[in-house]
């Protein structure tokens, strides 16, 4: 199967109380965007990939990376859309990946190219809730504990049979869903889990930055 990568460089960066778009955030003196580009870049099983990123960004984010970007549209689910428009004719598998998890070990991504080679839809790499989790009501109350060896946390990149994924994009323009395996699911593909990656965290807040320091200066 031939493989290209959408990363999707959309966060605001307000979290982290930078004045750029959260890929465009450096650690270790490079962006996130560089970090992520260059684990999808350098695996063998990926043959190319896109990077969709906010209007006004295209030729910062085309100075930094040798890939082809694009801009991204209002929600998550418009940039991937663009960036699937983006992808040669013979891509036949496509991972989508967070430029926020910009640390993302090969042993992910292959796990992730080996469920689809599995026959599953759409596959996504998750860790099991250590948490305990509870049901609330919109005043509070605890409505329930929720069962969570049941529940899993799911990270990017997620990994699509292209034709299912474009399919599950078309058949809810206007769905809410978190990530893309939600709207696969919608469509009722099989979607498989596989084991994640601690190091494969999302950043989000600046306490997230200090770990990513730590992580990229080795």
């Amino acid at each position: 199967m031939t493989v290209a990568a959408v990363l999707v460089a959309g966060g605001s960066g307000v979290r982290l109380g930078a004045d750029v778009p959260k890929a465009f955030v450096t650690v270790a003196g490079r962006t996130l965007l560089e970090h992520a580009a260059d684990r999808f870049s350098a695996h063998p099983g990926v043959a190319c990939c896109v990077v969709v990123v906010p209007e006004g960004w295209l030729d910062k984010a085309a100075a930094l990376c040798a890939t082809p970007v694009v801009v991204g549209g209002l929600t998550r689910q418009d940039s991937v859309d663009s960036g699937l428009r983006a992808l040669p004719a013979g891509i036949e598998t496509v991972l989508v990946h967070d430029v926020a998890r910009p640390f993302v070990p090969a042993a992910v991504i292959d796990r992730v190219l080996a469920g689809l080679a599995g026959g599953a839809d759409a596959v996504v790499p998750a860790l099991p809730v250590t948490d305990t989790i509870k049901q609330v009501a919109t005043d509070g109350t605890v409505v329930a504990t929720v069962e969570r060896g049941t529940l899993v946390a799911v990270q990017t990149p997620q990994g699509f049979r292209r034709a299912v994924l474009v399919a599950a994009h078309l058949a809810a323009p206007d769905a809410t869903a978190t990530d893309d395996a939600g709207l696969v699911e919608r469509a009722g593909g099989r979607v498989v889990v596989v084991a994640g990656d601690e190091a494969a965290f999302k950043i989000t807040t600046p306490r997230d930055l200090l770990l990513a320091e730590a992580i990229a200066g080795g």
